[in-house]
């Protein structure tokens, strides 16, 4: 049964009510966003409400400029399961309007939405799915990916640790789809810098929430590198427990190859300091991203914008602007379509730069590696990071040709 947990983001619909009335503006059927999202479980804090409110942002802006165009938000909690993601979306796309489903933090799920989109001629944005086979072996015409994916990043997180000696490597990986495509990509990165990889260990998804025979036989294999192949909730576990364990004072280093500015938060510096990281966003790098934060903090009790969230704000503005410039009735007709013009228009944003969407529905933007600081270079609340390089958006993912995508 699909559980009935969609909400209607008043932010998006009242303001587009509001700005034209009459008898005719009322009729006109919403563009309507769905926020298909973890409200309770460990993805929650990087993606959850925070998406909806990026998207709110994302929509009171586009409104704020197009009052003719009416948009709807529309959330719903997928549970972490297909089977509840595909019922939920299925009941948006045939009876509620829905002409857009974004965020989908479980790579499975987003498989079988991005095909569902394609039969029924709609759109999906995949923020917070994870795996790069969303745009690889498994990409489609009617859905894009944005904000990061397995390939990108470990990237430069395995490259530098492997370059400055840290050349073995331990995993654990989150038994799934999105685990075994982390722990993938992230060993062909160490492999191609010279590393080596000495074993592996996998935790069942959802559930796990004891790491420590994983982190004993990390310990005994002697590797320099403990990688964690997971993300949100059992990256913090891993890292705390690692650091009650003692494996960062005896010498082995931790990579959080999806680890988020919220898993730090959960974390802690004292636990995280020196852990290196790569994402495309964060709160305090310039103008634009501050002014975001700004904005978001008091609709989430203070809490800043993560890297999902703020693709929600990018992808859900490439998608209004989008549908403008192909005109209403067009857009709700076809999904395919406003992809297209999606495809030909450059994105470009105060959270994610400049960028572009590329044949195979990639987004490439560029990326960041961070270090988190230590309690004592932290001068501010959510102050965590020091950035150590930029990688450019060419770099930043998998070469196109690489993933095996069919409308390349």
């Amino acid at each position: 049964m699909i559980p009935s947990l969609t909400r209607r983001a008043a932010v998006g619909a009242g303001l587009a009510a509001a700005a034209a009335p009459g008898r005719a503006r009322a009729q006109k059927a919403p563009i309507r966003i769905g926020v298909l999202t973890d409200m309770g479980g460990p993805y929650a804090a990087n993606t959850g409400p925070g998406s909806v409110v990026g998207a709110q942002l994302a929509v009171e802006d586009f409104v704020r400029a197009n009052p003719d165009i009416p948009v709807e938000v529309v959330s719903a909690d997928l549970q972490l399961k297909p089977d509840v993601a595909l019922g939920i979306s299925g009941k948006w796309f045939d009876s509620d309007g829905v002409d857009v489903v974004t965020d989908v933090p479980l790579s499975s799920a987003a498989f079988a939405i991005g095909d569902m989109a394609k039969q029924k001629d709609k759109i999906a944005i995949f923020t917070g799915g994870a795996s790069a086979d969303i745009t690889g072996s498994r990409c489609g015409p009617n859905h894009l990916h944005w904000v990061y994916d397995t390939w990108s990043m470990p990237h430069a997180v395995a490259d530098a640790s492997v370059r400055d000696g840290n050349d073995t490597w331990f995993f654990i990986t989150a038994d799934y789809a999105f685990g075994h495509s982390l722990r993938k990509d992230a060993a062909s990165f160490v492999a191609a810098a010279g590393g080596k990889v000495l074993g592996e260990a996998l935790a069942p998804f959802p559930g796990t929430t004891d790491f420590s025979s994983h982190l004993v036989r990390a310990q005994a294999s002697g590797a320099k590198v403990l990688g964690l192949a997971n993300g949100g909730g059992d990256t913090v576990n891993c890292i705390k427990q690692a650091a009650e364990f003692g494996l960062m004072k005896s010498g082995m280093k931790v990579a959080g190859l999806i680890f988020l500015i919220h898993d730090v938060h959960g974390v802690g510096l004292a636990a995280a300091q020196g852990v290196l990281l790569t994402e495309p966003f964060y709160w305090n790098m310039n103008d634009g991203t501050r002014a975001f934060a700004k904005r978001f903090a008091p609709k989430m009790g203070g809490s800043v914008p993560g890297s999902v969230h703020a693709g929600q704000y990018s992808g859900v503005t490439h998608y209004l602007k989008a549908v403008k410039a192909l005109g209403y009735e067009k857009a709700k007709a076809s999904g395919r379509a406003v992809l297209e013009v999606m495809k030909a228009t450059p994105t470009d944003d105060p959270l994610m730069g400049k960028g572009m969407v590329r044949k195979d529905g990639r987004v490439i933007h560029d990326m960041y590696l961070f270090e988190v600081k230590s309690p004592a270079q932290s001068k501010e609340p959510w102050d965590y990071y020091n950035l150590k390089r930029t990688v450019p958006a060419a770099e930043a993912f998998r070469p196109m040709g690489q993933g095996g995508c069919s409308l390349v």
